[in-house]
């Protein structure tokens, strides 16, 4: 019996303890977090309100304000059992990292007391050395400064033996320059409340102070037992198969989806909603996904920032609670080959500081007006700048993803829904110079709250829909950092939102500010109308008509990230001050670097595998072949046994595909070891076009013959954990 099979008998649910907590999650939801409510309790009513005004005006707080919100945010951690703290911040890794100091400082001889003060709490100093910064620093300076973001509340991480307070902060160079992913976002968000507050002016609502980004991303994910994934080398250090030939069964019958929650992952659910909850993330949904032993958590709107931080700390949470139940979280774009891979559906809409949505048609023709007005900012921004928007989802992960008939297509478009479509068609067409609210409702408009009732199926091949009151960008990868993208989407909607409002104060002077707005507004419908796509984005005929438009589609990530570096992008990102030149030049850099990284990490492990595991099983399974047919010829020829000769030449040709694929296996496994030689000769962006043109295919050569090889190959001698059993063994 081999290793593998003597496992299968291991895998079972591990036992669990019931956690003691209260019937209601209400009851302590967000218990471990430091909101607010909970500062507000905690400090005066001074200090209370000047951190208001620092939040809503920008009005920096005082020295002596920030030590007393530190004295009430260490004791409320220490209340809780905190005896560490630490900045948390997001580099552009996209994991997030944590430098620890105790509360303790010595105070004499033996005697030791609590501390922090508002300098600790404002800024922190890790060493930045080893964090990529794109060429943003010299490689001698090491020094990168934490900053607190006081828009997101810091929260408490709870271990078996302790708990830590986590402080939300960015994370910048010693000359200023962003090092991280939270502090773009911060900036983008600024860009867009001051370019839609201008717009909602114009519209007559001059009370609104703030409007801001929210998102609710979807997280999908795969569970396998935590026994396989230690005997797979490539999910260890990959995070995804590179070898393993698909299980006779695998998503054919969707039997899986939205299925029964089987009682294992169920209890993982429940433990990740219940660790969620104290912490404030609000998880709303959970479900089966398509593919076998997938699934899907969703939570509920919030503003973006705070959204992008709870997804990084679930994701956390998910990968820690996993390993508890004897399983292992994984969240690669695509970690088993031939099924459904996972994303990350980033919902994304505009809201005020009066609970209003942006995106919401209303209830009256002007409010008509005004959501139109959005609509065709969002419509243009996508137009204009789908090469940028593209260039934020770019990673080695979702390029075995994106476009595989799970995923939207490279191409940037933009759904709307047949409803809606009509409408800005009738717009288009419009030929009226002036326009009363009568006009208005006989264009149609006034129909649009009903749009908020599904009048339309979704378009799930869309990477960019409009799903009533929200969009949706449906492809981010399930292991990304979300802030990226919402980073490039609040931006380049600042832009529009701001060109929108300057046409319509041009076109409004001497004239109504209806007509004016509708003339602006069928004009970008007009120029923008290449965008919108409202069929199948996977069909071929889609893929030669959006080269028609003119709509760009980069495959690869290497290419899709050169608009990073267009003069074009790097005026509108400096225009609205969210990133420099230096920045953006600096993630292009830093995305190509570990993209080639990733690369090579995975062909050096199919390297590996092919040379440990692979062909030595091979040359057994061979070895058997040979011996057989060797005591089959010499009873045959000593024995005179007789044989049928097509039974006799069937042994003699199983043998000899056997052989053939080892050889494949080891010649294409030498080529991708001559082709790592190659690249380490040229530049890191010349080395990523090498690995995308001519690593990736043939790593994909060498998997199709060692996947022959498993197929053929007894499960005796076989060791690696295969589909069938990672995906259905329960």
């Amino acid at each position: 019996m081999g290793i593998r099979q003597e496992l299968l008998f291991k895998i079972r649910s591990t036992e669990l303890v019931k956690n003691d907590l209260p019937k209601k999650a209400s009851s302590y939801f967000g218990e471990n977090t430091f909101s607010i409510p909970t500062m507000k309790k905690h400090i005066s009513k001074k200090t209370f309100d000047a951190f208001t005004a620092w939040l809503e005006e920008g009005k920096q707080i005082s020295l002596s304000q920030a030590n007393e919100i530190a004295e009430a945010m260490k004791e409320w951690a220490i209340a809780k059992g905190a005896t560490y703290y630490t900045h948390w911040f997001q580099p552009m890794t996209g994991l997030t990292a944590e430098k620890h100091d105790s509360f303790v400082s010595p105070t004499g001889p033996g005697k030791a007391m609590e501390e922090f003060s508002g300098n600790k709490l404002i800024q922190g100093e890790p060493d930045a050395s080893s964090f990529p910064s794109g060429g943003i620093r010299a490689t001698f300076e090491a020094r990168g400064y934490t900053a607190w973001d006081p828009s997101s509340p810091a929260f408490i991480i709870e271990s078996k033996l302790g708990k830590t307070l986590c402080i939300p902060t960015i994370f910048i160079s010693y000359h200023g320059e962003a090092l991280d992913k939270k502090l773009p976002l911060l900036r983008s968000d600024e860009a867009l409340n001051k370019a839609a507050s201008g717009l909602l002016m114009l519209f007559g609502h001059k009370k609104v102070k703030k409007v801001f980004s929210t998102c609710g991303p979807e997280q999908e994910y795969f569970l396998i037992d935590r026994n396989y994934y230690n005997l797979r080398q490539d999910l260890l250090m990959c995070g995804r198969t590179l070898v393993g030939a698909p299980s006779p069964k695998g998503q054919q019958l969707e039997d899986q989806y939205f299925g029964t929650i089987k009682e294992r992952v169920l209890n993982f659910m429940f433990e990740v909603a219940e660790e969620a909850y104290k912490l404030g993330i609000p998880l709303k949904t959970r479900h089966n996904e398509v593919a076998p032993h997938q699934y899907e958590f969703a939570p509920v709107f919030e503003e973006s920032n705070i959204a992008a931080d709870h997804n990084q700390l679930l994701m956390e949470l998910m990968k820690k609670i996993a390993l508890r139940h004897n399983l292992v979280c994984l969240l690669h774009e695509k970690p088993f080959a031939g099924i459904n891979g996972s994303g990350k559906h980033l919902n994304w809409s505009l809201a005020d500081d009066k609970g209003n949505n942006l995106l919401n048609p209303g209830e009256t023709p002007e409010d008509n007006l005004q959501f139109l007005a959005v609509l065709v900012a969002v419509l243009r921004a996508v137009y204009l700048h789908s090469d940028v928007l593209r260039a934020s989802v770019a990673l080695a992960g979702n390029e075995h993803r994106l476009g595989a008939n799970e995923a939207p297509p490279a191409i940037i478009s933009v759904f709307l829904g047949e409803q809606l479509n009509g409408i800005l068609d009738k717009i288009e067409k419009g030929d009226k110079t002036n326009v009363s609210k009568r006009d208005i409702i006989d264009l149609g408009i006034a129909r649009l709250p009903k749009f908020n009732k599904d009048t339309t199926d979704r378009n799930r091949t869309s990477p960019f829909a409009f799903t009533g009151t929200k969009f949706e960008f449906r492809a981010l990868g399930s292991s990304q950092n979300i802030s990226t993208p919402i980073t490039v989407v609040n931006t380049i909607i600042a832009d529009s939102l701001t060109y929108v409002t300057e046409e319509i104060k041009k076109n409004s002077k001497g004239k109504d500010l209806n007509t004016a707005a509708l003339k602006v507004i069928a004009r970008i419908i007009k120029e923008t109308k290449n965008i919108r796509f409202e069929g199948n984005n996977y069909s071929e005929e889609w893929v030669k008509e959006a080269k028609k438009r003119g709509l760009p589609n980069f495959a690869s990530t290497v290419e899709s990230l050169e608009a990073l570096s267009k003069e074009k992008n790097i005026i509108l990102f400096e225009k609205y001050k969210v990133f420099s030149k230096e920045e953006l030049i600096a993630r292009h850099h830093i995305w190509i670097h570990l993209y080639n990284l990733t690369l090579e990490i995975e062909a050096n492990t199919l390297n590996e595998m092919v040379n440990a595991s692979i062909v030595p099983a091979g040359y057994e399974y061979q070895n058997l072949l040979a011996n057989n047919l060797n005591k089959l010829t010499r009873l045959k020829k000593e024995a005179g046994l007789e044989l049928e000769e097509k039974a006799y030449d069937d042994l003699k040709k199983h043998l000899t595909e056997v052989t053939a694929k080892i050889y494949y296996v080891r010649h294409n496994t030498a080529s991708m070891a001559e082709l790592l030689r190659k690249a380490e000769s040229v530049n890191a962006e010349e080395r990523a076009k090498l690995y995308f043109d001519e690593l990736k295919p043939l790593m994909e050569h060498i998997r199709r013959h060692a996947d022959a090889l498993e197929c053929v190959v007894s499960d005796e001698h076989w060791d690696l954990p295969k589909y069938r059993e990672m995906l259905f063994v329960k």
